[in-house]
């Protein structure tokens, strides 16, 4: 017989395994996870702008 979760159960059975696991984690860990993700997103998108001017550069030099 499958017995489906009801929603406070999900809730209290995410909220704890997430909450546990935060313990067990340092804060250097959170700190360096921080700082990563935001050197990612930059990067990411200092990348994505110089693709698009490349590309537009492209497209403006063969279409004469």
């Amino acid at each position: 017989m499958l017995k489906v979760m009801n929603y406070n159960s999900k809730v209290s059975f995410f909220g704890g395994t997430f909450l546990s696991s935060v313990i067990h984690i340092g804060v250097e860990d959170f700190i360096t996870t921080i700082v990563l993700a935001i050197v990612g997103a930059v990067v990411s998108f200092i990348v994505s702008v110089i693709l698009k001017y490349f590309f537009q550069r492209l497209k403006i030099k063969y279409k004469k």
